[in-house]
């Protein structure tokens, strides 16, 4: 039952090349920092990331896309990475742009078992490109795949060594549905306290859901767009 481990090199063991991960978050919200940084040291290429957005140049997926070592993303937003456009733009980046609320019900079916589903979302446009359409109560609706990965990554704001988590926040967004659909689950924390410490009636993600669990270290909360009143 004791899931904790060491730190994020001993959390990441056993994802290598060309493997699928999970990156919860929100822009740079609840991203597992620790983890990220990890990746980048191990050198690990060929990935595809599934996360809602690549977070900026220099911090987040960014430092990998920075690196070279992501092959594919599967996301719904790259608007803040230079980067990022540029990889895609030219090539070097295969991107699999998906509606915002399809890509987490799409991670939520995964973890649920449930292989596929109906949306009307995307309808009419490139994303329903060469997907089954039918029609429910007289509207269309494309079948798109649920998503599950090797590894999951998430954050969470405390956790107990069983591996039950609690999100603070906006940082509440992609990390618990993604939580549920990784083989491997692992779960990066700002405060890891012993079993019982939580209340029960608060946890988002119980700790059948995650496999490893360690407490992460020097958390920089970056924010995308400051926006400041001029003084005078």
């Amino acid at each position: 039952m004791n899931k904790v481990v060491a730190n994020a090199q001993a959390a990441i063991r056993g994802i290598t090349d060309g493997m699928t991960i999970m990156l919860g978050g929100f822009g740079l919200c609840g991203i597992p920092e620790n983890c990220i940084a990890a990746l980048v040291e191990a050198g690990i290429t060929d990935l595809t990331c599934i996360s809602n957005n690549a977070g900026v140049d220099d911090f987040g997926l960014g430092l990998l896309l920075q690196k070279k070592q992501i092959r594919k993303m599967i996301s719904s937003y790259v608007g803040e990475n230079d980067e990022f456009e540029r990889q895609m733009l030219s090539g070097e980046l295969e991107v699999d742009l998906i509606p915002q609320g399809s890509l987490a019900a799409r991670c939520q079916a995964g973890g649920a078992g449930v292989p596929a589903f109906f949306t009307p979302a995307g309808y009419g446009t490139e994303v329903a490109e060469g997907k089954e359409v039918r029609y429910f109560n007289g509207k269309p609706h494309i079948l798109e795949n649920a998503l599950t990965a090797d590894f999951a990554i998430v954050k969470a704001w405390k956790g107990d060594r069983f591996g039950n988590l609690i999100y603070k926040g906006t940082a509440r967004n992609f990390n618990p549905v993604m939580a549920t659909a990784g083989k491997i689950t692992i779960a990066e924390v700002e405060e890891l306290v012993e079993p019982g410490e939580l209340d029960p009636n608060f946890v988002h993600t119980p700790g059948v859901f995650v496999q490893r669990i360690f407490q992460g270290e020097h958390y920089e909360k970056r924010i995308e767009q400051r926006t400041v009143r001029q003084r005078g």
